[in-house]
């Protein structure tokens, strides 16, 4: 039998995994196109570039995917069985093996799942290697055995990742981004909501029928007898090939990702590959913002910032007030998931939200309120911050983030309790580590009484068992004498939807988003209810505002219909009923709430009352990379590689047409940049955080 020449290994195994990427790329592209979420119509130049570029992308990342190929395959020569050398590593292999399974080696360090897999790991190498080196015969099948399974985990991984940025994309109407590399860190935590949510069983079937469809039309006929390579010479070819396509690959792909950018999200979307988008969301989780995005000089930024914020010379506003300050109790609802257009006041027809319609009759509303981010961590860095959100990872999930200026911090000094009431564990999203260290007692699932956990999904209890727990709580701190801000982040609008059964009635599937915004909605009616029969009751405001929109997709990067949250303060006989038009953001919420009680304190937050007469109307609006701000119709979009967009914003019913604007208003540039840089700046490693935080 001819042994295997390097041009047979790529005329056989490279051109038809290129072929399997391209065809997969295509059909991946066309059902994102065919997603409700896709709604951008396409000029013939954006469809060349969906489809061409698409492609080009896509054979950059293949050669990349090639290279574990190219490593298997390397590794299937019997060199390494023969002569001294083969005793050696049979050696080596066995005294590594003995001494990971034996004794502590440095993956013990890790914990969790770590050793557990090096020692699997290392024991089948070893049993492999003794049965190839002392049964001759096995050798070859066992190299077609190989080939035929490299191509099958290609195939899967293929047919996989195709279903998967398909599920993305109609959760969140992008590629795999920064939200994609978050989630993965909490293996458990997604692993069980991709469980409840999907029907994992027939879709892993389906999965592994196609793969294993594919991989038989790639090999059928196909002799596999002597697949490898032999030879150093092939070898060096072979290396050098492999080496340079996957070098221009990696640089191609780096420079498109920042610089082939079009106008329309969509499209920028579509012609990239989203394995790609993953690995440069994960590589780009923190970004340096003196590095990435457009900077004014410091003192000037600076100077103009603090104009804004009527702050002095130290970074510090004195708000005074001539009236004493009224310490009720404070409890803030910080809403999982719930948009503005799912309440009845902003237009839907549905009927899901009886509880918050209701209440925003007897409420101070704030219509035209907008969420800082996309994320969890973007709300509660809003809320209890004030400042504009970060570029890359939120603070809340920076390292070095306690003892930072909170709203938190300000109560304290004013003589409150503070708690953070959470019903999922609160290491995901760092939330323990945030609120316990500025200051905050954390209450979350693992010290919930058992009694009290009467529903419960992979992320929490329902928030029932939440507002229960919280009621207790508050109850005692009453007793105590001592005024109590209580934080409560629900959880139960979020995927998979899964509540207690008997609470609400739903026409329709019931593990649906607005099923849960129902029963969100129940649980937040029965928690008043029941929080009006306590003893402080009647001194305590209500603070109910969404985290985040359920989706921030659009034709824009920062399309304001993602943004745009339901927001009041409640608090009957102190707080009058009033409907706020003014174009506010979530870092506003806590400094009015603050100025409604009257008190007196040194602040540092860029968030201001809405009620004054000076207020300025804006909103800071972000995904982990695009920076905007929403002033006087004018929506400027601050992003890396110091790119500048601006779009002029109409209202459109309940929604907000955006439009392009070819010359940019500088006054409304600057002042985004001013915000954004003296913000992002003070957490910076080279700033004084004491600035600003």
């Amino acid at each position: 039998m001819k042994k295997t020449k390097v041009a047979d290994w790529f005329s056989f195994y490279a051109p038809r995994f290129y072929c399997l990427s391209a065809i997969t790329g295509v059909v991946v592209r066309i059902i994102l196109l065919l997603s409700p979420l896709t709604v951008a119509d396409f000029t013939f130049a954006e469809w060349l570039r969906i489809f061409g570029l698409g492609f080009v992308n896509d054979m950059a990342f293949a050669t990349m995917a090639l290279v574990p190929a190219f490593v298997v395959y390397t590794a299937m020569t019997d060199k390494k069985y023969s002569g001294a050398a083969a005793y050696i590593i049979e050696i080596l292999l066995l005294a590594l093996t003995v001494y990971v399974v034996f004794f502590n080696d440095i993956t013990d360090e890790y914990g969790g799942v770590v050793p557990g897999m090096a020692k699997g790991l290392l024991i089948v190498l070893l049993v492999c290697f003794s049965i190839k080196l002392f049964i001759p015969a096995v050798r070859e099948p066992w190299r077609r055995c190989v080939a035929v399974i490299v191509m099958l985990v290609y195939a899967i991984c293929v047919v996989l990742n195709a279903l998967c940025e398909s599920v993305f994309w109609s959760e969140f109407g992008v590629r795999y981004n920064f939200i994609a590399v978050d989630y993965l860190v909490y293996t458990n935590e997604v692993i069980g909501n991709i469980m409840e949510s999907y029907p994992i069983l027939p879709m892993a079937a389906g999965v592994l029928l196609v793969a294993a469809g594919i991989c038989w039309l790639m090999l059928r006929g196909k002799d596999l007898r002597k697949a490898g390579i032999s030879g150093w010479k092939r070898y060096a070819v072979t290396l050098c090939i492999l080496a340079a396509g996957v070098g221009i690959s990696v640089k191609w792909l780096h420079w498109g990702y920042r610089n082939l950018g079009s106008e329309n999200m969509f499209v920028t979307q579509l012609q990239e590959n989203g394995c790609w988008d993953f690995l440069e969301a994960y590589s780009s989780n923190e970004l340096d913002y003196s590095r990435f995005y457009r900077m004014m000089p410091e003192d000037e930024a600076t100077a103009m910032q603090r104009e804004m914020c009527g702050m002095d010379e130290n970074g510090v506003r004195a708000v005074r007030d001539s009236i004493p300050a009224v310490r009720k109790n404070i409890v803030l609802i910080t809403v999982e998931s719930l948009s503005a257009g799912f309440l009845g006041t902003y237009g839907n027809g549905e009927g899901i939200t009886p509880n918050l319609d209701s209440l925003v009759k007897k409420s101070l509303v704030f219509d035209n309120l907008f969420a800082t981010g996309n994320r969890t961590v973007r709300g509660l860095e809003a809320v209890t911050l004030c400042i504009p959100p970060s570029s890359g990872e939120s603070i809340v999930k920076r390292p070095d983030n306690g003892g930072l200026f909170s709203t938190g911090s300000v109560l304290r000094d004013l003589g409150y309790s503070t708690t953070y009431f959470y019903g999922g564990d609160s290491y995901f999203d760092n939330m323990g580590t945030f609120f316990g260290g500025n200051g905050y007692d954390v209450v979350d699932r693992k010290s919930y009484p058992k009694e009290d956990i009467t529903f419960s999904n992979i992320w929490g209890t329902c928030d029932e068992d939440t507002y229960r727990v919280a009621l207790r709580a508050m109850d005692a701190m009453h007793a105590e004498g001592k005024p109590f801000f209580a934080h409560i982040m629900t959880i139960s609008n979020h995927r998979p939807y899964t509540y207690p059964e008997g609470r609400i009635s739903y026409e329709g599937n019931p593990m649906s988003r607005a099923a849960a915004v129902k029963y969100t909605d129940y649980a937040i009616g029965s928690f008043l209810d029941e929080a009006s029969k306590s003893g402080w009751f009647g001194n305590t405001v209500f603070v109910i505002v969404a985290d985040h929109c359920a989706s921030s997709a659009g034709k824009t990067s920062l399309p304001l219909d993602g943004y745009h949250i339901p927001a009041l303060i409640y608090s009957p006989g102190f707080v009058e009923p009033q409907r706020v038009e003014k174009v506010c953001s979530q870092i506003d919420l806590m400094p009015t709430l603050f100025s409604l009680l009257h008190f007196s304190y040194d602040s540092k937050f860029y968030g201001q009352d809405i009620l004054a007469p000076d207020y300025e109307e804006r909103a800071f609006v972000a995904t982990y990379q695009d920076l905007g701000y929403y002033a006087d119709g004018i929506l400027t979009v601050l992003s890396p590689v110091s790119k500048v967009s601006q779009f002029a914003v109409e209202k459109d019913g309940q929604g907000y047409k955006e439009t392009l604007i070819e010359e940019t208003d500088e006054s409304h540039l600057r002042r985004a940049q001013s915000f954004y840089q003296t913000a992002n700046m003070a957490y910076s490693a080279s700033a004084s955080r004491s600035t600003i935080l």
